[in-house]
């Protein structure tokens, strides 16, 4: 392009200076040359410097920073002849800026959404290159968080089989962390511990590495906290603590923010489920400063939901509600939908403490529902024992039962042993309460017979403080 006028040329003689007096500053500062060539009207040197200040943003955590110049990149690039050389940048910049609006916008946002579309549709055209095999992940993650869970896991099995047959290390590990999140969503929790376990065995620190920046969160961190999740679902709560611990541990060493916000909100509902309230409250204020000092709305929303969750088991009803209310809008403000079966469960628990049974049921119904509707059926087991609980107290006494029951049939079907153990520690309560002592200790000596580790948790205590009772 040509130089148009005497400011543009001064431009480009400071950074043509600058390249020759301090070359080092090619490195240390492009988006200093990127300016400078963008106000001379040099076009592709502009585009080089903003693509690479991009991508040492992302490199250093710096995540709403990458995100405006890989913008910046782009807008540039649109002022060039569309050819080969121009398509492969386009391709380049919009799966990083994807990778970076996931944590800027939200994972669910519409400008999260438009990125990963337009650099699918130019992975396509290029006939799927390889290195960029992480472009239907990051599609695959935008549309979990939407509760689309039917086009996400299409997304995940598509990934998995063509990362088969390339024999594509890369493509595996993120394939496995993927469909093993959404099989465990869909409440399949032995089949997603199997897929999270390969990403483990699959991994390795210096082939894989750079799945972190490219994606926004590194698979192998967020594979190991929501193996947390799903062994505790299964009943191995010390298992659980330990995947969490060393999840956590392995978030600070990379130093990699995005990371560590992921792998902090997962265990933000692992402790929720635990009813550890200072573990959670501990959890959540980490969350809520990263999530502030980075810029990430999704995690600050989640973070008020927790922090809500906390206030209210501790006896701030009214602010505990009012945060978990809020949080919650300003969550599905960013279009998720993801988690929200859980998160309307713990404001229904909410007003429970409150002594607002009323709402309470008519937040649990609006959770049955949007597990209905999207499919995250790990929950469901959860949701119906509540509600029995619910129904209980107001002296519904075959309701209650009922739901019980199927939430205890839901949980054997899911093989979530913690869900079973509420279940039938409920229905067993019941029937001891109905004269009916012998089925009740029939029902339940098996289900707290089976767990193996866990025994000082509130659940098997519980549990065996009945079976005493019965016996």
């Amino acid at each position: 392009m040509l130089l148009r006028g005497p400011r543009q040329a001064m431009h480009a003689r400071i950074a043509q200076a600058l390249e020759t007096q301090s070359p080092e500053l090619t490195d240390s500062q492009p988006e200093l040359f990127a300016q400078h060539y963008e106000k001379a009207g040099l076009v592709e040197a502009s585009v080089a410097y903003w693509g690479k200040a991009g991508h040492r943003s992302a490199a250093r955590s710096a995540i709403a920073e990458a995100a405006a110049q890989f913008q910046k990149a782009l807008a540039q690039l649109a002022l060039l002849p569309e050819n080969s050389e121009r398509q492969w940048k386009e391709l380049e910049f919009y799966s990083a800026l994807g990778a970076a609006l996931r944590f800027v916008k939200g994972q669910a946002a519409p400008e999260t959404g438009h990125a990963y579309a337009r650099a699918r549709r130019l992975w396509e055209q290029a006939s799927y290159p390889t290195e960029y095999i992480h472009i239907p992940y990051g599609q695959s993650r935008y549309h979990v968080y939407r509760g689309e869970m039917d086009l996400a896991l299409r997304l995940d099995e598509d990934l998995l089989q063509v990362s088969r047959q390339r024999n594509d290390t890369r493509g595996l590990v993120l394939a496995h962390q993927s469909c093993g999140t959404g099989y465990g969503l869909r409440g399949r929790f032995a089949l997603s511990r199997s897929f999270l376990e390969t990403v483990l065995s699959l991994y390795d620190a210096d082939s894989h590495h750079s799945l972190g920046p490219q994606t926004g969160s590194h698979p192998q961190v967020v594979a190991q906290v929501y193996l947390g999740f799903l062994l505790l679902c299964l009943g191995f709560q010390e298992q659980a603590l330990v995947r969490s611990i060393a999840a956590i541990a392995e978030a600070r060493r990379l130093a990699h923010s995005p990371t560590l916000a992921s792998a902090l909100m997962l265990d933000a509902i692992r402790l929720s489920i635990c009813g550890d309230t200072g573990d959670l409250d501990e959890c959540v204020n980490e969350l809520v400063a990263l999530a502030a000092d980075q810029g990430f709305p999704q995690w600050h929303a989640f973070g008020m939901i927790y922090r809500g969750w906390v206030k209210a088991k501790n006896g701030d009803l009214a602010e505990g509600i009012s945060l978990l209310s809020r949080g919650a809008a300003a969550y599905r403000a960013g279009g998720a939908e993801l988690l929200m079966p859980h998160h309307t469960a713990l404001l229904a628990r909410a007003c429970d403490i409150a002594g607002q049974t009323e709402e309470a049921l008519t937040a649990l119904d609006e959770a049955l529902q949007i597990v209905e509707r999207t499919g995250e059926r790990c929950w469901e087991a959860e949701l119906n024992w509540h509600k029995g609980q619910l129904l209980l107290r107001q002296g519904q006494f075959e309701p209650a039962e009922e739901l019980y029951s199927r939430a205890l049939g839901i949980a054997r079907e899911q093989e979530a042993k913690l869900w079973e153990l509420r279940a039938a520690t409920s229905l067993a309560r019941l029937r001891r309460d109905q004269g009916r002592s012998a089925e009740a200790r029939v029902l339940l000596a098996p289900v707290y017979g089976w767990f193996t580790e866990g025994f000082n948790t509130p659940d098997l205590k519980e549990a065996k403080a009945l079976l005493e009772e019965l016996t």
